[in-house]
């Protein structure tokens, strides 16, 4: 990999995963709530295996979901990021975070910055959120960053069993949508 992208925003530090985020990603993946849309919770060992799937798509693909961090303390608030495993519905940019940082705007803020990052340097055409249908909080985001739903898909096996509802919007709309300030 060339170099390690790194996007600042005036709250938040994205970058790579590093083993320091572990701990805060351990706790989201063992929280019933905050995992019941990414897979449901697990336990501390299955979340470390899960973990390094990131780091690994960035070695191997080139991109993955951000380390969305406070930028001013440094503490692990969530993922967020280009997203698109063997099988995939299309060219994802997702989001998970921590309970203790919903209702902040910290996905909101990071889904625009990697979104633009997304189009900017992978050449992606559109971007999708697979959203599940009693997700409403993940359902209003997408609506604040002008996404729709397309379709609906099942994700690839194991999971072949969930339908999701895909959200999304091609790099014309974002691009329109940002110039004339309707996501910021």
């Amino acid at each position: 990999m060339a170099s390690a992208p790194q996007i600042e925003t005036q709250r938040l530090l994205l970058r790579l995963p590093r083993i320091e985020d572990f701990d805060g990603y351990a706790e989201m993946h063992g929280d019933e709530e905050a995992a019941r849309h990414i897979g449901g919770a697990m336990p501390r060992a299955a979340a470390w295996r899960k973990f390094l799937q990131q780091p690994g798509a960035w070695m191997v693909q080139g991109y993955a979901m951000f380390s969305v961090c406070d930028k001013l303390t440094g503490e692990w608030l969530g993922q967020c990021g280009p997203w698109q495993p063997e099988g995939w519905p299309g060219t994802e940019v997702g989001w998970a975070f921590r309970r203790s940082a919903w209702g902040k705007g910290y996905a909101r803020e990071a889904a625009i910055v990697t979104i633009d990052w997304a189009f900017d340097n992978l050449g992606w055409s559109d971007v999708i959120h697979s959203i599940n249908a009693e997700n409403k909080p993940s359902q209003e985001l997408a609506k604040r960053l002008g996404s729709r739903i397309l379709r609906q898909a099942n994700l690839p096996p194991p999971y072949e069993t969930v339908v999701l509802d895909i959200w999304g919007q091609s790099r014309d709309e974002w691009r329109a949508r940002r110039r004339n300030g309707e996501v910021k």
